[in-house]
């Protein structure tokens, strides 16, 4: 059952700070987006670093040691906006963000279509913004410590709405063109304004009907919901109405187009104690009945096999360094509800394919805690399985110490909501929403005297 029968998502346009697109050279925004902060590494900051002087990576990933770079932040954010680098756009709109890429693996090229807005903070447990993973302490400190500096939503989150007849459609549709890139990776990046107020209308009706799936950014919508409860509290009672405090920057799309593709992250176990593949095998016969694969076999041949059985009953690969393989696929006749740790958890989830590995193979066979999961202590999630498979059977990944790697299949949007609605959340890494939503296309400001534009008729 659902927290909310009836979720009641806010949301409004925005009136952000964009880049001065006059003041840009040839390659426009392209020099100066980044992907979001958590997955940008040292090599990847210094290069978007390189690109131009205003790239966005060095408000999101300052320098500087300790809190100073917060302090960094603050004042390099101030000098672009008094340089007139960063300008306030000159009325509320919807922001359409078309990406077009080749999927991962292969493929015809697929264009996600979504938009940049605002939606209203409201608490996790009122069943309206839906996440589905758990967050970590350090990421919120860091992320909240920015937003005071900085007194700004630098980075969008990612949510999906429900339109299943994609009544959208059309307004987004009604939009002007403002910038198109392509990135290092090949994708194509189109941006272009909806200020319509017909359009904006028909946006904000038909997202108000559904709860909102937190797609990717959860550590940055708990930051911004405690920034919100921090800026109340210091503007007394009553607080501001609409303060732009009161509302993330998101990219939305729809949850229900085709379009919107999820890949699988897989699960590259290493530094063990002890691990014995015949021992896990035989651990793994209470739930799943298992199925040698051929020695040696490529990527490709084993995700194939993966497929095939998921099609029918949960599934997953597992690979050993020196080419051994076996396909788990969860027996019919097994009953989950008297499993120790899979039997405390909604139906819904004990019978996704990451539940099982997570709590029916990691925690009970090879002793790997819920904690040390969290800390990734003996795992990696790798997106690649192609190059993971390569790196464990030639031991020529980061750690030397790989043991095994699961192969997954990806897990369906609707499979991901249905868990969400029940109050529960996915094992880490369960989903791979590609490709990411660049930073740096707009800036929510969090100033108290600016109020979100909700209402434009």
């Amino acid at each position: 059952m659902a927290w909310c029968a009836i979720p009641m998502a806010e949301i409004a346009p925005l009136t952000p700070l964009r880049y001065n697109l006059s003041r840009l050279g040839a390659a426009g925004l392209g020099n100066v987006v980044a992907p979001p902060y958590d997955v940008i590494d040292g090599a990847q900051r210094r290069e978007l670093a390189s690109r131009d002087p205003h790239n966005i990576v060095k408000l999101i990933l300052p320098e500087g040691e300790g809190d100073a770079k917060y302090a960094n932040a603050k004042e390099l954010f101030l000098s672009w906006r008094k340089e007139g680098m960063l300008v306030r756009d000159d009325e509320p709109a919807f922001y359409r963000y078309d990406q077009t890429f080749t999927p991962p693996g292969g493929g015809s090229p697929i264009t996600r279509r979504g938009f940049l807005g605002l939606v209203k903070l409201v608490p996790l447990d009122r069943g309206i913004v839906l996440p589905h993973e758990r967050t970590l302490s350090g990421p919120k400190e860091d992320r909240l410590k920015l937003f005071r500096a900085t007194r700004t939503n630098l980075s969008p989150g990612f949510m999906l709405y429900r339109d299943p007849q994609k009544s959208l459609d059309s307004a987004l549709g009604r939009a002007t063109e403002l910038a198109s890139f392509e990135t290092s990776d090949g994708i194509r990046h189109a941006v272009a304004k909806i200020k319509g107020p017909d359009a904006i209308a028909a946006i904000v009706a038909c997202v108000k009907k559904s709860s909102l799936l937190i797609a990717d950014g959860h550590h940055r919508y708990e930051t911004a919901l405690r920034y919100c409860q921090e800026a109340e509290t210091a503007a007394g009672d009553p607080s501001p109405a609409n303060a732009e405090y009161g509302y993330f920057m998101v990219f939305l799309t729809n949850g229900d187009d085709p379009n919107l593709v999820v890949f699988p992250t897989h699960r590259h176990i290493h530094s063990l104690k002890k691990f014995d593949f015949n021992e896990l095998c035989s651990g793994a016969e209470a739930l799943f009945d298992a199925t040698p694969l051929p020695r040696g076999a490529a990527a490709s041949t084993l995700l194939a096999a993966l497929a095939l059985s998921g099609k029918k009953q949960p599934s997953l690969v597992v690979c050993t360094g020196d080419g051994r393989a076996a396909l788990f696929a969860l027996k019919a006749d097994v009953d989950l509800a008297r499993h120790p740790i899979l039997g405390k958890k909604p139906e819904v989830l004990r019978r996704t394919d990451v539940a099982l590995l997570h709590m029916g193979i990691l925690e009970p066979v090879l002793g790997i805690t819920p904690e040390a999961q969290a800390a990734k202590t003996n795992i990696w999630y790798p997106q690649d399985a192609t190059k993971a498979l390569h790196e464990l059977r030639s031991g020529s990944g980061a750690d030397k110490a790989g043991q095994a790697l699961f192969l997954m299949n990806a897990t369906p949007v609707a499979q991901v909501r249905s868990v969400a609605e029940t109050g529960e959340v996915m094992p880490q890494k369960s989903t791979f929403f590609y490709p990411k939503v660049m930073t740096g296309l707009a800036i929510h400001t969090l100033e108290p005297q600016r109020v979100v534009a909700t209402a434009l008729r």
